[in-house]
């Protein structure tokens, strides 16, 4: 057997292994169970207004209509658009407090393990 086999047959071993978690890579996911859902609804909120604002803009170009009603609906739409952009930014700072403050002592006894760890 040569060595390319010796290799690939560890390679093929190391994946029917169970695997373990290492403190390091615990504390990454915590990180990001604190985060995503923060990340996801800014993401989602800011697609929802950004379309709506559009909408508004394409009524007011008169690429949707054209009259009083569509300028008034450009108005309306815009308006309603712009302002949950507006609030896109407090929302994410708010469920990200909350994400963090639920997860924050998990989080801070591993990085205190981990540092201690790498100490010793």
């Amino acid at each position: 057997m040569n060595n390319l086999d010796k290799v690939y047959a560890e390679n093929i071993a190391k994946e029917y292994l169970p695997k373990q978690t290492n403190k390091l890579r615990q504390l990454k996911k915590l990180d990001s169970k604190a985060r995503t859902p923060a990340f996801v609804t800014s993401l989602t909120v800011g697609i929802i207004g950004t379309l709506i604002f559009g909408a508004g803009m394409s009524f007011g170009m008169g690429v949707l209509g054209s009259g009083t009603i569509a300028i008034v609906m450009a108005g309306v739409l815009s308006v309603i658009g712009i302002g949950i952009c507006i609030i896109n930014y407090p929302l994410y700072k708010r469920i990200l407090a909350r994400g963090k403050q639920k997860y924050t002592y998990e989080i801070l006894e591993l990085a205190k393990q981990i540092s201690e760890e790498n100490r010793a």
